[in-house]
């Protein structure tokens, strides 16, 4: 009995140093423990700006789009470009993926001007920069909006549709989409004109979406109805090549006053062809590089010092604007060729 006692006692005392010895490493025999990492998480390496654009079926938005992206990168900023091909729903979600993204800065062409507001005050609340471009967010109150003066390119029209056929006549409209706000900015310039005259709007439609072939459709309808109209307006020039597809091929191709706005490369080959009368210029290279300016600036926290404001139907926002100039074929030169576009594709289909 004396030898199991004693034999139990030496296994009960050489379990007891096992344990010291464990304890021993895990604690004063190991290596000094690491202080825990309190650091802040790695920064972002540069300012990121997040550009959503309606479309690039309209060629004005290609050009903007490598303008903006251009200016921006030469100021250090890296742009992240999502083309939402006309559909609100993607649209959003590139707006919430740009949000997920920690963007500084997001710049939008919307699409429509009321369904973004949520999705924009989702981005505000993350601390994120917005710019409308070109087209008003309603009721988002957006911290800058950038644009042409959307009222003098209606009034514009107007006019030179008043030089041209006198104070009476009658005219159809084809305007754009009735989601995009500039529409109803624009009509309101034009009409301001109209009403000075006894020029008859005749019919008007929109254009869903701006789509071009509905202004095929419109003028061939009304075409039909054995009536010409003294003068088209169109939203654009897309919508005005296609109303002058339909004057053509009623034999009427430079017999009516067509107008559009954009001063498109085709637009301008078609007025010193004599097919359309006028388009609005818009300087949207200088748009599109201010606009990159002013996103860097909102990045780092600088003050823009905007003077002036326009009501977005609940907000008053910064409002920085450029003034439109109307082209015809007695300016083209003057205003386009070798400024926006160059002369030998302004000329390429007529003999000099």
């Amino acid at each position: 009995m004396a030898y199991n006692n004693d034999s139990s006692l030496k296994k009960r005392i050489l379990r007891i140093i096992s344990v010291l010895m464990l304890i021993c490493m895990m604690t004063g025999c190991s290596a000094p423990a690491q202080d825990k990492d309190d650091s802040v998480p790695e920064e972002k390496d540069g300012i990121e700006i997040g550009l959503s654009i309606d479309s690039l079926v309209i060629e004005r938005w290609q050009r903007e789009r490598d303008l903006f992206v251009s200016k921006a990168t030469e100021l250090g900023a890296e742009v992240n470009v999502q083309n939402a091909n006309g559909e609100v729903d993607e649209q959003i979600k590139q707006i919430q993926y740009f949000i997920d993204k920690k963007m500084d800065v997001i710049v939008v062409i919307a699409i429509d001007d009321e369904a973004l507001k949520d999705v924009i005050a989702q981005a505000k609340k993350a601390g994120i920069k917005i710019i409308a471009y070109d087209r008003l967010i309603r009721n988002a109150n957006v911290d800058l909006y950038m644009s042409i003066d959307n009222e003098k390119v209606g009034e514009l029209m107007g006019l030179y549709i008043k030089r041209k056929i006198g104070n009476d006549g009658t005219i159809i409209q084809i305007k754009g989409s009735p989601t995009d706000y500039n529409v109803q900015m624009v009509q309101k310039g034009f009409e301001r004109v109209l009403n000075t005259t006894n020029i008859r709007i005749a019919y008007a439609e929109y254009s869903d979406n701006w789509v071009a072939e509905n202004a095929f459709r419109i003028t061939s309808n009304y075409l039909a109805t054995g009536k010409v109209p003294d003068a088209i307006m169109c939203g654009n020039d897309n919508l005005a090549a296609q109303a002058i597809k339909a004057l053509i091929e009623n034999r009427l191709g430079g017999e009516v006053c067509v107008v559009g706005q954009d001063a498109d490369l085709e637009a301008c080959q078609r007025i010193v062809e004599g097919t359309q009368y006028m388009t609005v210029y818009k300087p949207v290279e200088k748009l599109a590089r201010t606009a990159a300016e002013n996103a860097v600036a909102m990045a780092k926290g600088e003050a823009l010092n905007m003077t002036e404001t326009i009501n977005d139907g609940t907000y008053e926002v910064p409002y920085d604007k450029l003034d439109p100039i109307a082209v015809t074929a007695e300016n083209m030169d003057e205003v386009i060729t070798g400024k926006y576009h160059q002369k030998n594709e302004i000329y390429l289909n007529v003999q000099e």
